[in-house]
């Protein structure tokens, strides 16, 4: 029909636009936030670009369901205030048929949601968490800069090096001065190399140098030459993090799990294209607008519903992850009321034009107390 092609090519450009609007201010946050931490040391400079992408995707699924959402909302909303609906009702047409064009454009990105949210989001959780932890495990002495003092990862070690070979493993000049509750040790030596033994630990290996111990503002202190000194610089326990965090783990992983923390993290990602159909079709009936009043006020109840709805789903999952709620009654009782919710409303606002309406039966009893009272009279 022509009124439904009119409304899939709306809900395109609409769509367009918002998701347009919305990324653009979610990746600027990002790239400021993640451009913060490189300079903060806490990431290497190299992988901006490459956390930036995996920041993106973990906030697609919410960008996507908002967009839809909100395009949903925006045209709906214009169609009442230009009186557009008019004309689709008068034309024997209910609010109910608005469904088909709807989820014909917001099928698509309700898969593409459900996708992102149960493998790609995970597996970007994971890439992100590998790189900033493969940066926290890099050889100290390779995050720094020559002639510059700086400090280790645990700020423990203080280390200044002249100079650092190209395949930054070597290094010439080197000092490190390292505190703990019995004193500092300060090192200083000539030459050193990164090595790691074959149990997997990483060691500084400095040759022909001179260490001091000793307490600051004390005489005392003890002085020793070597020939090679080594200073471990990270464990194989510290460096095998492998991404143990729930959010990083695979879908099937999680199942597998079964502990209440992994079964939460499941619920969420289920519950994101749920979230993704349910507001798409709640969009519908709240675009309601009086086009005498505007749209303000539907707009924000529209979205205070929606942000509502995410929140209580954070709740349900808090729940499951604290074992208050198993998880097989939690997943879906939220999103049947939701759907019970959406039924009411489009039952309401089919019937807003029907005699039998509540608000025109109450205006025909006003009217006709009215004319009672000027009979009596």
């Amino acid at each position: 029909m022509i009124f439904q092609r009119a409304i899939r090519l709306e809900l395109l450009n609409t769509t367009g636009a918002v998701f347009t609007t919305l990324f653009t201010i979610v990746i600027t946050v990002m790239l400021i936030r993640i451009l913060g931490d490189a300079a903060a040391g806490k990431v290497a400079s190299a992988d901006v670009v490459a956390l930036l992408g995996f920041s993106t995707l973990n906030y697609l699924p919410v960008i996507l369901t908002l967009t839809i959402f909100i395009a949903v909302l925006s045209v709906v909303a214009r169609s009442y205030q230009d009186s557009e609906m008019v004309v689709w009702f008068s034309s024997g047409l209910s609010l109910m048929q608005w469904i088909r064009p709807v989820l014909s454009v917001g099928l698509p990105i309700m898969l593409l949601v459900g996708v992102l949210s149960l493998a790609l989001t995970p597996w970007a959780n994971g890439k992100s968490a590998e790189f900033k932890e493969r940066f926290r495990n890099r050889e100290d002495i390779s995050r720094i800069s020559p002639g510059k003092f700086q400090e280790s990862a645990a700020n423990d070690r203080i280390f200044f090096v002249e100079g650092l070979t190209a395949e930054s493993t070597k290094v010439k000049n080197v000092f490190v001065n390292q505190s703990d509750s019995k004193g500092d040790v300060i090192v200083s030596s000539q030459q050193g190399e990164i090595v790691i033994d074959e149990y997997g630990d990483k060691f500084l290996i400095l040759d022909k140098g001179r260490r001091y111990d000793g307490q600051p503002g004390q005489s005392e202190f003890q002085m020793m030459d070597f020939q090679r000194y080594g200073v471990l610089v990270a464990s194989k326990a510290e460096q095998i993090t492998a991404n143990k965090a729930v959010r990083n783990l695979p879908t099937p992983i999680l199942w597998e799990m079964g502990t209440p923390e992994h079964m939460s993290e499941l619920l969420w990602r289920i519950s994101l294209p749920l979230m993704s159909f349910l507001l798409t079709l709640l969009a519908i009936p709240l675009g309601f607008v009086n086009p005498r009043r505007g749209r303000t006020t539907n707009l924000m109840i529209a979205l205070l519903l929606a942000v509502s709805y995410s929140n209580a789903v954070g709740i349900v999952q808090s729940f499951v992850a604290q074992a208050k709620w198993t998880w097989a009654w939690s997943w879906w009782p939220l999103h049947l009321i939701g759907l019970i919710f959406i039924a009411l409303l489009f039952a309401w606002r089919n019937n807003t034009n029907s005699r039998w309406h509540p608000v025109i039966l109450l205006s025909m009893f006003k009217r006709l107390l009215f004319s009672s009272k000027l009979a009596a009279s």
